[in-house]
């Protein structure tokens, strides 16, 4: 038979791996040319990987949850069933009468690596993968606990994040780097349990979506992580404010798209990350990793509510006009579920516009292996005093306060708060005549 070897395709080169979240078809399933095969996730982004031919899918070698690396083959594909059929027929009636040499003999015996990985495979496949409590591990993560000297007690208290609330990979390996190679005392239920949950007749039970658990691990993580600080700065940006209302139309006239108050603000972080590159960082075990690239997450929104951090790389090296288009673009394919993975990916600092949503500030959480995290406030008008050298007055003033969440772990107060007012300096010096 004629097999094609369907295999996790390449996603971006900072993705070399991926979790099967949902099978489409099943073995014995006929498969058309591009016809969705199996749903993946890497990290935030979910995916579904097509069909390069037609056939029947006859093999597949991963079930949910598993962790497939870029380029392993995930299933097998029979193609061209009718004509394959017809040419082993004529092979074997070419074949059948003729005497079999040594060598067709010895092609035909299974090699002891083989026997050994068959053998292996059915012995784990019949390892009890259930803790005390029924609790599911597979024989990978088991493998792995064994390894690293997990007990099973330990085991039990690892989030997962899989199916069911299933341990992966990626939960375990990120267990193990948090827990720094010291054997950890097991919590015990009684005291990792929250105060018991009411449930009345009429409320209703949601269960978190996947990508609400992976927020809210990640999130847990990170606190756990870095020692966060907060700064805040007040900023006027009533010139901004007055030159975008000045040339919006004409911007979109011209460039097709349209011009926010995001852009301009991505623009003057950018700068001030080249200015300060010490918070262009992330902290590696008791290393610090320098980044040349200056590469901008930005929170976006999803249509199920949940948030997301596309990047814009090399943020610095774009003007306005080509900051406003990729910032329209990611915000966009954000909606519409088209991210890809490699969207989400090599990001050094984050910005979060939680003005969008009326507020005036915020604490954000740093997202890791990032140092620093800038909110955004809301724009408001306000009264305010206005210095000039004929002497102070009171007018009415477009501000908003940015608040810069840093690890104090790596940054001190001096740096995270010049940062921030860097910042403010950039955006308060905003030519109201600019061209663009």
């Amino acid at each position: 038979m004629s097999k094609f070897e369907l295999k996790l395709p390449k996603m971006g080169e900072s993705v070399a791996e991926a979790t099967i979240t949902s099978w489409l078809k099943e073995v014995g399933d006929t498969i058309e040319l591009d016809e969705p095969i199996v749903e993946i996730a890497t990290d935030k982004v979910d995916s579904e990987v097509p069909s390069e031919v037609e056939g029947v899918m006859i093999e597949r070698f991963f079930e949910i949850d598993d962790v497939v690396k870029v380029g392993e083959t995930i299933a097998i594909i029979e193609i061209d069933t009718k004509e394959s059929t017809n040419l082993n027929t004529e092979k074997t009636s070419v074949k059948k009468d003729l005497p079999i040499s040594k060598e067709e003999v010895i092609e035909k015996v299974p090699s002891i690596e083989k026997i050994k990985t068959e053998t292996q495979k059915t012995e784990e496949a019949i390892v009890n993968v259930n803790s005390p409590t029924g609790k599911f591990y597979s024989p990978l993560v088991k493998n792995i606990a064994k390894t690293e000297g997990i007990s099973m007690d330990e085991l039990e208290f690892v989030v997962g994040t899989g199916k069911d609330h299933r341990v992966t990979k990626s939960d375990i390996l990120s267990y193990l780097e948090n827990r720094k190679d010291k054997p950890v005392k097991p919590t015990t239920k009684s005291q990792i349990s929250q105060a018991p949950v009411v449930i009345n007749g009429g409320d209703e039970v949601i269960e978190m979506t996947r990508m609400g658990k992976l927020v809210a691990k990640h999130m847990v993580d990170s606190i756990q992580t870095s020692a966060h600080v907060q700064s805040f700065v007040e900023v006027d940006v009533t010139n901004i404010v007055r030159w975008r209302n000045k040339i919006k139309d004409e911007f979109f006239k011209r460039e097709s798209e349209k011009i926010t108050f995001t852009p301009i603000f991505m623009e003057a972080i950018a700068k001030t990350l080249r200015d300060f590159p010490m918070m262009n960082i992330s902290v590696d075990g008791d290393k610090i990793i320098k980044h040349k690239d200056i590469n901008l997450g930005m929170a976006a929104a999803l249509a199920d509510g949940n948030l997301i951090v596309p990047v814009i790389k090399k943020a610095d090296q774009l003007n306005l006009v080509g900051m406003t288009k990729a910032v329209n673009d990611l915000g966009n394919r954000a909606r519409i579920g088209k991210l890809k993975p490699d969207d989400i990916q090599g990001g050094t600092y984050t910005v979060t516009n939680v003005g969008t949503f009326g507020s005036i500030t915020g604490t954000p959480i740093i997202n890791q292996p990032q140092v620093g995290i800038l909110a955004l406030g809301s724009i408001r008008k306000i009264a305010a005093v206005i210095e000039t050298p004929d002497g102070d007055f009171i007018g009415i003033r477009h501000k908003m306060i940015i608040s810069h969440s840093y690890d104090h772990r790596v940054v001190n107060g001096a740096l995270g708060s010049m940062f921030a007012k860097r910042v403010s300096d950039y955006l308060e010096a905003w030519d109201v005549n600019a061209d663009f």
